[in-house]
């Protein structure tokens, strides 16, 4: 009898010697990335890279099963590392403490096979579909809020995030700011790992191109297949703050009183619901604001009238993640 017997004999020793080939990177070391880093260390992932900024906070044990009060203050990322090394010797886990973006993201994505996004973060996402789409690599991704949620498997020659979802979302509601419920966060987490086997095992349907949606306060789980969805000509992608340039137009959508310190020292203070600007057609304009909802939304309406390039940039990171 060994580990992986029970395993094998879903997935073959062939799916076994590939799960042990490959090398995964999970976004965020929360509440769905909880079951996911457990089940993928479980499995007996070659590797798996962990990227979190955050610490662990009381606020997070009754959804983030991977820590205790033991653990408090610790770095998630480093404190799950602990974890998934004791369950499973034979893995090789890396921890980041550091905030996934357009500026640490390229490094990350391009050393992986697979990546997973449980930052539930949709600033984080979609940067993640970018760089995944660009590098031909898959991405699962989900979110939750509540008692609903999401898994969907993008990229890796499947449509990316932004085809599924080419406007901006309705809310920038967080976990933090609407409640979450723990049980559902397990849920789509496990749903997500998951689908992460099945694409590194080429068993059951491809996940790629795959949306499962679950409400568990009607217990409703429908999903479809979005092969065919087109990509936005022109998407308005995410910059870090550190890949701001001189000479960029940055508009700080955030009051003084919400955000003292502006995204950057050149930011120019604008309330999203004012006149829009009409800079050069030659200088790149950036708009920041926490989440990037309200970057993403001025950006929409000034792309109507301006033909120039529009970036978006979210605040430096706070603890929001699922």
């Amino acid at each position: 009898m060994t580990r992986y017997t029970r395993q094998e004999l879903v997935f073959g020793a062939e799916g076994q010697t590939q799960l042990a080939a490959a090398r995964v990177l999970v976004i965020g070391a929360g509440g769905l990335g909880a079951p996911v880093l457990s089940y993928l260390a479980g499995a007996g992932i070659g590797a798996i890279d962990i990227v979190d900024p955050d610490s662990v906070s009381l606020s997070n044990l009754h959804r983030q099963t991977l820590f205790s009060t033991k653990t408090l203050g610790m770095p998630k990322a480093d404190a799950a590392k602990a974890v998934l090394t004791s369950l499973n010797p034979e893995i090789t886990v890396r921890a980041h403490n550091t905030v996934f973006d357009p500026a640490t993201g390229p490094r990350l994505v391009s050393e992986v096979d697979l990546v997973i996004d449980c930052a539930d973060s949709f600033a984080a996402s979609f940067t993640a579909s970018d760089l995944c789409l660009a590098a031909g690599k898959p991405l699962i991704t989900a979110s939750v809020l509540q008692q609903a949620g999401y898994i969907c498997g993008t990229c890796g020659g499947a449509p990316s995030l932004r085809a599924l979802f080419p406007d901006p979302p309705d809310t920038a509601a967080s976990c933090a700011t609407a409640g979450v419920s723990g049980p559902v966060v397990g849920m789509i987490g496990a749903a997500q790992a998951q689908m992460a086997l099945a694409h590194l095992t080429k068993t059951g349907d491809n996940p790629l191109g795959l949306m499962l949606t679950l409400d568990a306060a009607t217990w409703r789980i429908s999903h479809f297949r979005f092969d065919n969805a087109t990509e936005p000509k022109k998407p308005l992608r995410f910059v870090a703050a550190s890949e701001v340039r001189p000479d960029d137009l940055v508009l700080e959508l955030r009051g003084a009183d919400e955000a003292p310190t502006p995204i950057t020292p050149n930011a120019v203070r604008h309330a999203p619901d004012t006149r829009l600007p009409s800079p050069p057609k030659d200088q790149r304009v950036v708009l920041a604001c926490a989440t990037g909802l309200r970057a993403w939304r001025m950006g929409q309406r000034l792309s109507l009238t301006w033909p120039g390039e529009i970036v978006l940039a979210a605040a430096p990171h706070t603890d929001t993640e699922t």
